[in-house]
Formats: structure tokens, C-alpha cells, sequence
């Protein structure tokens, strides 16, 4: 007992009592700021050197579907684009994740996309099965650490379990490679209705470097229903989980 009272007192108090307003550090790159001023010129330049096609060479706004986070858009245009430590970010339609110039703060959930059913069923607890579908394991260590005890998705009854029988749906990583369409498939299919989809990440919401390689084949993709989109690169845990608090209005 002294052994663990000390380490108690070594590591200080880690648990999160309020995931919706934790400051993050200014290093974190959340949600991007574009300026209102943007000119055609800078937004047709910063477009040409996105590696991801994430900045419309048009108005210069930023898709966080397509967008890895690199913050090379700002070391060219420090004036116009930088990148906030905001990371409630998800939302619930992929056009909710267009940061458009002069927005400020977040406006990409929209509550009224959510099937009513989800939050009949799950606001109390939701049981999900992750599938690493070519996955660099970066969002999946993230994942991983949504449950820690440093941000406890648990105690809303959020729990990440080992069965697609024993789940409620399914949040998907990676690009979605050609091996692992037919298992991300069976493993959605073992999930009882009413299930649900989550897709965790920039590679997962459009593939994000790897998109157009014929080693990925994102049929699933385009062919099911998304209910909740959580950018990053990798995606944070607070952003996954307030993403699922607002998914279930909680």
C-alpha cells in the first residue's frame, strides 16, 4: 500500500475531469485557422504543395478528411493558415469536416445527422470492435489510450471489446488495404443491427497518402452508412471521444 500511495504522489493527479474543455499544448495541431483575408494566389499555392489534395485551390479551404495535420501550409503562409489546439473536431457528415476561411471555432457536428436510434440504444453504453484495416498503428495506439486512466471513455460506458458478436459497431483504421476488405466486411456483418460505423483518422476517412493505390480498395467505404468521422493524423483520444459524446448527445 505505501509503494502505491508513493507513486500516487510521484505522478500527481492524471485523470481528465473535463474532456470537452482540457488545454492542450500549443505544439498540438487541431483544428486549422484560415484567414478571412486568403487571396487566390496563396490559396492556389498552398493547394499545389499539399501532399493530400486537403486545400481547395479556389477559396483555400482545408478538408480535415484529406488534411495529415504535416502544417505545411503554414510554414509557407504563416499569416493565413495555422493550426489551433482545438481537437473537438469529429463530426457527423463527411461535408462537416470542410474548415472554410474566417470560420472560427467548430461547427462541423450536426446532431440532427444522428440516427435517432443510436442514441436510443447507446447513450448509456456502447460497445465497439476496432479493426486495423492497413493501419500504421498510429490511431490504434491512440485509440488504446482513450480508455487509459488518464481519459476514461469508460465511464460513459464506452468500451472497446475483443467480438464483433459482443459489439455495437465497429471504428475502422487505416486505408482500407485490399487484404483486409473481405475481413472488415465479415467482421461488420457480425455486428447485430442496429450497428454503427466510426472511422478513426485521415487514412480511414479518405485514405489519406495511400489514397488512389491499387493496394487499397475502399468499396466498404463508399457503399455503407458513416455515422461519426474523427479526423487527425493520428486522431487524439479527447477528439475521439467527445466526437462519440456528441454522436450520442451526452
Amino acid at each position: 500500500m505505501i509503494k502505491e500511495i508513493r507513486i500516487l504522489a510521484d505522478h500527481r493527479i492524471q485523470y481528465i475531469a473535463d474532456l470537452r474543455n482540457q488545454v492542450l499544448s500549443e505544439r498540438f495541431r487541431g483544428r486549422p485557422v484560415i484567414s478571412a483575408e486568403i487571396t487566390s494566389s496563396q490559396a492556389e499555392a498552398a493547394a499545389t504543395m499539399c501532399p493530400t489534395a486537403a486545400i481547395d485551390g479556389e477559396s483555400g479551404s482545408i478538408d480535415l478528411g484529406r488534411c495529415t495535420f504535416c502544417n505545411a501550409c503554414a510554414f509557407m503562409f504563416p499569416g493565413v493558415f495555422r493550426f489551433s489546439a482545438d481537437y473537438r473536431i469529429a463530426a457527423s457528415e463527411r461535408s462537416g469536416l470542410i474548415v472554410k476561411p474566417g470560420q472560427t471555432g467548430w461547427s462541423g457536428f450536426n446532431g440532427l445527422a444522428v440516427r435517432p436510434v443510436i442514441r436510443r440504444l447507446f447513450r448509456r453504453a456502447l460497445k465497439l470492435r476496432q479493426v486495423s484495416a492497413g493501419g500504421d498503428n498510429s490511431c490504434e495506439m491512440e485509440l488504446h489510450a482513450a480508455g487509459n486512466v488518464n481519459f476514461d471513455m469508460g465511464r460513459y460506458g464506452i468500451e472497446f471489446v475483443a467480438s464483433p458478436r459482443h459489439a455495437d459497431g465497429i471504428v475502422i483504421t487505416g486505408p482500407v488495404s485490399e487484404n483486409m476488405a473481405d475481413a472488415l466486411e465479415m467482421t461488420y456483418r457480425a455486428v447485430p443491427s442496429p450497428r454503427l460505423i466510426i472511422l478513426c483518422g485521415t487514412d480511414a476517412i479518405s485514405g489519406g497518402l495511400f489514397a488512389g493505390s491499387p493496394a487499397v480498395k475502399r468499396d466498404f467505404i463508399e457503399k455503407h452508412h458513416i455515422d461519426l468521422y474523427v479526423p487527425g493524423n493520428p486522431a487524439h483520444p479527447l477528439t475521439f471521444i467527445t466526437g462519440i459524446m456528441d454522436m450520442l448527445g451526452i
